[in-house]
């Protein structure tokens, strides 16, 4: 019988047989030494992607650093702006970032520290620019594209969009009956039943592994919604909900209820029709 070794034994047998493979393909350093298991390491998240590099220090993703197809500009050229992020859109506005902040990270930051409807209302270049650390200039590019958006609403007439039914949250989310990935959207309403705030929770295949209840109830909070619809696209065209559309419904219900926030509906739209999955209407 095989004797077995103790787990710091077998780390070190590991060490040797790893920098030996390395030594032999001409790696010039040996790979850093492995440790025993320790049982009682917990786990910590960190809040950025980072790629490790060779040296000490971690390298932050940067826009150059993407594929084509995947950075902002290149996706707003192909496939126009519904498309991108809302980090992605801020980060194509900048155009570049500084010397100390990538640009992606700068969208990201200033979204998260300052808020979506505290941007949107900023009015003081200066005010934004020492409250984030950001370049007057940029302050100045965020607040002029905001403030052309509200005085283009303004002088159409703009009023708050009123959804009651599955017909009217058809209409007004559409458009994303013709995106290539699918995508939720969510739709949150004051007590009048009015859009106060329209968000794309997630892009890609929708299961409940995916899709997490805090994702879909927390702007709702935040803007203070008595209600949610959610929607999501079929690129393939078809109606049929998946049982995947019917665990994800089930799921936002329960957690609605828990929070005195109810799901008004979940629609799968393609480009000819819709389909409500709480309601059963089918048009």
């Amino acid at each position: 019988m095989h004797s077995l070794k103790s787990p710091a034994i077998a780390a070190s047998s590991v060490n040797s047989q790893v920098n030996l493979q390395r030594e032999y393909l001409g790696y010039s350093k040996p790979m850093a030494t492995l440790t025993a298991p320790n049982p009682r390491r917990t786990y910590r998240f960190h809040d950025s992607d980072v790629v490790m590099t060779d040296g000490d220090f971690p390298y932050v993703i940067r826009v150059r650093d993407l594929a084509e197809d995947d950075k902002p500009r290149e996706k707003l050229l192909k496939h126009g702006p519904k498309d991108l992020s809302i980090a992605e859109l801020v980060a194509t506005l900048l155009s570049v970032g500084t010397k100390k902040e990538e640009v992606m990270t700068m969208a990201h930051r200033i979204l998260k520290e300052y808020g979506e409807r505290a941007l949107i209302n900023e009015t003081d270049p200066a005010a934004l620019a020492e409250a984030l650390d950001i370049p007057i200039v940029k302050a100045c590019q965020l607040v002029a594209s905001f403030e052309l958006g509200r005085r283009f609403y303004e002088n159409r007439g703009g009023k708050p969009v009123e959804v009651r039914t599955a017909l009217q949250a058809y209409c007004h989310l559409q458009g994303m009956a013709f995106l290539q990935k699918e995508q939720l959207r969510a739709l949150y309403l004051n007590s009048r039943y009015q859009v106060i705030h329209e968000e794309t929770v997630s892009v890609g295949s929708l299961t409940a592994n995916i899709v997490h209840p805090r994702e879909v109830f927390q702007p709702a909070i935040e803007y203070g919604a008595v209600a949610v619809i959610v929607a999501h696209n079929h690129p393939s065209g078809s109606l049929e909900p998946t049982q995947a559309d019917r665990d994800v419904t089930l799921q936002l219900g329960a957690s609605g209820a828990l929070l005195g926030i109810e799901l008004l509906d979940h629609l799968i739209i393609t480009g000819e029709s819709y389909v409500s999955i709480i309601g059963g209407v089918h048009e």
